[in-house]
């Protein structure tokens, strides 16, 4: 891999120069042929990584208003978009659960449910417990939340068939979840920036939901029933102990069961807490930070916050980077003419049954994300289907939403999510297996994006 990334770090600026100078050569304009520059040279160092992803998101930021693709408020209005304030307010809550413990002692209670008594249960209530967590924390964090408890049950399982699912199912429940809810992963509140943009139109906090959790609820015991389908194992297993309820653990509950319910209620139902309030002009952002300061003004029970700064400072800031990158890049596509240019070349899609063009964009971005960046992906495409689905006479929402949901279910590869490559680092995961266990489910994911999609989007 090291000699590919000497091999992007060289040939990527030459194949967007040669890029550049062909568009011009065919008559395209100075904007159209630096953006198509830029994306050449994002899309070749995002998937080899010659320097970290983030740096590479910051060229748009660079390049734009110098060559006057865009203006540098343009640029301002991208990387300080409400969406990325959003994500930003939800990594911070994450952080602060994280911090107070109360994530562990939700996913011991989620697995408990499911009881104990066999080692397909254990899996299964693993399984359920992670996608259920992973709706509102980062898919990153649940699995090293949820990564020590399952060491635990297999450091005291007699079953030596257990190591093996039970690790998968935490990496594939993390992806799995995260389609749940706007704030799972980052393409999702890619997919609402972009689909706002093109349309003019908001999808709101529930109605995400209303297309994902369907999703997740077919998903997660499809893919808990394949990682067990060997398991035989009965006899208890026993669980950590989370120990008695600490007043900060109670605070932050708390303060998350009003942030989810200001979330959900904010646009519906009749108009929502918004339009009752007569602040309509409140987002979902607004209140993941109103919970955020919130959290920094109440006492912990301790000698602190239930957040401080040290703690916060600690939230994936390189995914905000690459996310503003992206809006910038779609904003290009826009400004430059590129989006309309190539969605009149896809104006062939309108002949084609929503089913095949569904099924077709999960499938191609299923295994896209099997190498490179989900976000990164979601981020070059939503720009193409967007205009594509206006130029081809249907909903943008139809291309969109299967390719932003398929973009997080990548299950056979070790880089095809930051879950997979958690898990396939304990040792305890052979590639092989991880390949096999993972191609079966993702065309199990595909086959339900599809249908979901379909019955629900169309």
């Amino acid at each position: 891999m090291h000699i590919f990334r000497k091999w992007a770090l060289i040939t990527g600026p030459l194949l967007a120069a040669g890029l550049a100078a062909s568009m011009s050569f065919y008559g395209w304009d100075v904007k159209a042929c630096w953006t198509g520059a830029v994306i050449m040279l994002c899309v070749i160092w995002w998937i080899f990584e010659p320097i970290p992803i983030p740096v590479t998101s910051l060229i748009p930021l660079a390049v734009f208003p110098l060559v006057g693709v865009l203006s540098k408020e343009e640029i301002a209005k991208a990387y300080g978009n409400d969406m990325i304030l959003l994500m930003l307010g939800g990594f911070m809550i994450s952080a602060a659960m994280a911090h107070s413990g109360a994530h562990h002692r939700l996913a011991l209670g989620l697995v408990r449910l499911a009881g104990g008594n066999s080692s397909r249960r254990i899996v299964l209530g693993f399984m359920c417990a992670t996608a259920l967590l992973s709706m509102w924390i980062s898919n990153t964090s649940t699995t090293l939340m949820m990564l020590p408890l399952a060491l635990a049950v297999i450091d005291q399982s007699s079953d030596k068939k257990l190591a093996l699912p039970l690790l998968l199912s935490i990496a594939y429940g993390s992806s799995i979840g995260g389609l749940g809810s706007p704030i799972g992963t980052a393409p999702n509140l890619i997919f609402m920036q972009e689909y706002q943009n093109f349309t003019g139109t908001a999808v709101s906090f529930t109605q995400w939901m209303s297309w994902g959790v369907p999703i997740v609820l077919l998903m997660a015991p499809l893919a808990g029933m394949w990682l067990t389908r060997n398991l035989t194992y009965v006899g208890e297993l026993s669980l950590p102990q989370p120990g008695s309820w600490r007043p900060e653990e109670r605070r932050i509950l708390i303060i998350f069961g009003f942030t989810v319910l200001a979330w959900v209620t904010r646009t519906e139902p009749f108009g929502g807490w918004g339009a009752w309030l007569g602040v309509k002009g409140a987002t979902d952002a607004t209140v993941a930070l109103i919970a955020i300061i919130t959290m920094f003004l109440i006492p912990n029970g301790r000698d602190g916050k239930l957040l401080d700064w040290e703690t916060a400072v600690k939230v994936p800031w390189g995914i905000l980077i690459l996310f503003a990158g992206g809006i910038a890049i779609a904003q290009a596509f826009v400004e430059s003419g590129l989006s309309k240019s190539i969605a009149e070349q896809l104006t062939v899609l309108s002949n084609l049954h929503p089913l095949v063009i569904i099924a077709t964009i999960a499938l191609a971005v299923t295994f896209l994300t099997e190498i490179t960046s989900n976000t990164a992906i979601v981020v070059l495409l939503m720009p193409i289907l967007g205009p594509a689905g206006l130029a081809a006479g249907v909903d943008p929402a139809l291309l969109m939403v299967p390719a932003a949901m398929s973009a997080s279910y990548g299950f056979m590869l070790p880089v095809g999510t930051p879950p997979n490559a958690i898990a396939f680092g304990t040792g305890m995961i052979p590639i092989d297996r991880m390949v096999r266990e993972g191609l079966v489910l993702n065309f199990i994911g595909i086959l339900i994006i599809t249908l979901v999609c379909y019955t629900l989007v169309t």
